[in-house]
C-alpha cells in the first residue's frame, strides 16, 4: 500500500518520466540502428549534431501536432497510434536529411536513397516499443486512479441514452452510476455521492445552479457548450473602475489570413492531386467496371456567406435511387462504394473544389442544401457557420460521424471558427491522417431514412 501510495502522490512526475524513457527508446533505435553504416551519427560531428537537432524538433513538433503519450487520457490504442504517427514521420525527415547529408564528395556524389532494410527495421523496433509503452501506461494509469464515478443530469431521456453511449466506450475511466433530470427533487444528494458530474443539453439558469454547487463541493464538471461558452474561450478579463468583465470582439478571419490561407489551399491541394493522380484512376476504373455509370457525384452545397456551389465526390451509390442520408446496410451503396466510404477515397476529388476556390482544406463541414434548411428550423444559429468557407477537413469532419446531432456538428464548427489560426489549420490537417484509422467510427450511418443527417450523396 505505501508503494500505491508513493506512486499515486509522484503519478505526474512517474508518466512524465515514463514518457521521456518513451521517447529516448525512439531515437536511440534510430541512431543505433543507422550508426551500423553510418558511426559518424554517434560520435562528436556536425552529422551527428545536425541530425540529432532535426530529430529532436520534428519529434517535438509532430507530437504537438498528433497528440503525445498522454496515457489514460486517450484509450491506449490511440495514444500509441498518435506516437507511431509522429515517430514514423521524424524518421523519415530525419532519414532523407541524413541522405541529404552524405551527398558528398566523400560518401555519394549524387543524391542516393539508402539503408530500406534498415529504415523498416527502425519503424518495427519503435512501433514495438511503443504498443508495449502504451499498454503499460495505460495500465499504470487506471492501478493509480479509481474509475469515476459519475452523474448524468439532462433534460431528456434521449440525450440521457446518447451522453451514455459515449461515456460507455470510456468504461475503465467511467463509471456512470445513475441517470437523472435537472428537476429531480433529490439531485444535490447524487450530485455529493459522485466524482464527476455530466451536465448535458440543460437550460442556462440551471446548469448555473448545478455548476456552482459542484465547485463549492469540489466535484469534476463535463458540459456541453452553448454560443456563449465558445465565445467566452477567447474572451479576456477587464477591469472597469472596480467591476470584473470578460470582453470578447467580434471575431473574423482577416485579409491577411485570407491570403495565407488560399495560398495554402491552392499549394497542397494541388500537390494532392498530383501525389493521389494514380489513386484517382484506379477509383475511377473501378467504379466505371461496376456498373458503366458516371464517375463522379456532384451535389448542391453551401459555404461562406451561403453561396452555392457543386461539390464534387467520386459515386459510391448506384444510379437513380432515391436520394436521403445513407442508412446502416444502405444497400444503395456499391461494394466498391463501401471500399471509398471506408478510406475516404470517395472525397479526393474535392481537390478540385478547393483549388477552384470553392472549398477551403479546413473550415465548416459542407452541408446538404436541404440538411441547413431543416437544421435552421431548430437551430436558427445554425447560419452561424456560414461565416467562413467551407473546408475538407475540419473540427466536425475529424471528431464528428455521419450521425452526429445539427448541434453538436454546428458547435464543432464554431469551435473552429471562434479559435481560428493558421497553426490549428496545419494541426488539423495532420490530425486528419487519423481519421483513416478509424474508419468504422467516422463513417456510421443512420439507423434509418429518417434520421435526416449530412450524407455523400
Amino acid at each position: 500500500m505505501a508503494f500505491h501510495d508513493l506512486c499515486t502522490k509522484f503519478f505526474h512526475s512517474i508518466v512524465f518520466f515514463i514518457k521521456m524513457i518513451l521517447y529516448a527508446a525512439t531515437l536511440a533505435t534510430f541512431f543505433l540502428l543507422f550508426a551500423i553504416d553510418n558511426p559518424e551519427i554517434i560520435g562528436l560531428s556536425r552529422t551527428a549534431a545536425v541530425t540529432l537537432s532535426t530529430y529532436a524538433i520534428m519529434l517535438f513538433l509532430l507530437s504537438f501536432m498528433y497528440g503525445g503519450y498522454d496515457a489514460g487520457e486517450r484509450r491506449w490504442g490511440q495514444v500509441a497510434l498518435s506516437v507511431s504517427l509522429s515517430v514514423i514521420f521524424t524518421d523519415l525527415i530525419t532519414y532523407f536529411e541524413l541522405t541529404i547529408m552524405k551527398t558528398n564528395e566523400a560518401n555519394n556524389t549524387t543524391f542516393k536513397l539508402e539503408n530500406f532494410g534498415i529504415l523498416f527495421l527502425v519503424f518495427a523496433v519503435q512501433i514495438l516499443l511503443i504498443l508495449l509503452m502504451s499498454y503499460a501506461g495505460e495500465k499504470f494509469y487506471f492501478w493509480i486512479n479509481p474509475k469515476e464515478k459519475c452523474l448524468v443530469v439532462t433534460s431528456h431521456d434521449t440525450d440521457a441514452k446518447r451522453i451514455a453511449s459515449a461515456f460507455s466506450t470510456y468504461q475503465k475511466r467511467y463509471e456512470i452510476t445513475a441517470i437523472v433530470p435537472f428537476d429531480d427533487p433529490d439531485l444535490e444528494d447524487h450530485m455529493v455521492e459522485n466524482d464527476t458530474i455530466v451536465l448535458y443539453e440543460l437550460p442556462v439558469e440551471e446548469r448555473t445552479h448545478i455548476v456552482d454547487f459542484c465547485y463549492q463541493n469540489l466535484k469534476n464538471i463535463y458540459f456541453n457548450p452553448h454560443i456563449a461558452d465558445i465565445l467566452e474561450q477567447n474572451s479576456r478579463p477587464v477591469i472597469m473602475d472596480d467591476i470584473s468583465l470578460f470582453t470578447t470582439r467580434y471575431h473574423m478571419i482577416t485579409f491577411e489570413e485570407r491570403l495565407v490561407k488560399r495560398l495554402m489551399d491552392t499549394v497542397i491541394s494541388l500537390a494532392a492531386l498530383i501525389i493521389t493522380s494514380p489513386i484517382l484512376l484506379v477509383a475511377a476504373i473501378c467504379i466505371k467496371k461496376t456498373d458503366g455509370g458516371k464517375v463522379f457525384f456532384r451535389q448542391k452545397r453551401a459555404t461562406v456567406h451561403g453561396r452555392v456551389f457543386e461539390i464534387i465526390k467520386f459515386r459510391t451509390m448506384r444510379e437513380n435511387v432515391a436520394n436521403f442520408s445513407s442508412t446502416e446496410g444502405d444497400e444503395r451503396i456499391t461494394k466498391v462504394g463501401r471500399v471509398l466510404r471506408k478510406y475516404r477515397i470517395d472525397e479526393l476529388p474535392q481537390f478540385v473544389n478547393i483549388l477552384k476556390g470553392d472549398m477551403s482544406l479546413v473550415g465548416p463541414r459542407p452541408e446538404m442544401l436541404e440538411n441547413v434548411e431543416d437544421y435552421e428550423k431548430d437551430l436558427p444559429e445554425f447560419r452561424y457557420r456560414l461565416r467562413m468557407k467551407a473546408g475538407l477537413t475540419g473540427y466536425a469532419q475529424i471528431y464528428g460521424k455521419y450521425n452526429t446531432s445539427s448541434r453538436d456538428k454546428l458547435m464543432l464548427d464554431l469551435m473552429y471558427i471562434e479559435n481560428y489560426s493558421l497553426i490549428r489549420d496545419i494541426q488539423l490537417l495532420f490530425q486528419t491522417v487519423l481519421v483513416l484509422f478509424k474508419a468504422e467510427d467516422s463513417t456510421e450511418a443512420f439507423a434509418g431514412p429518417a434520421d435526416r443527417e449530412t450524407s455523400d450523396e
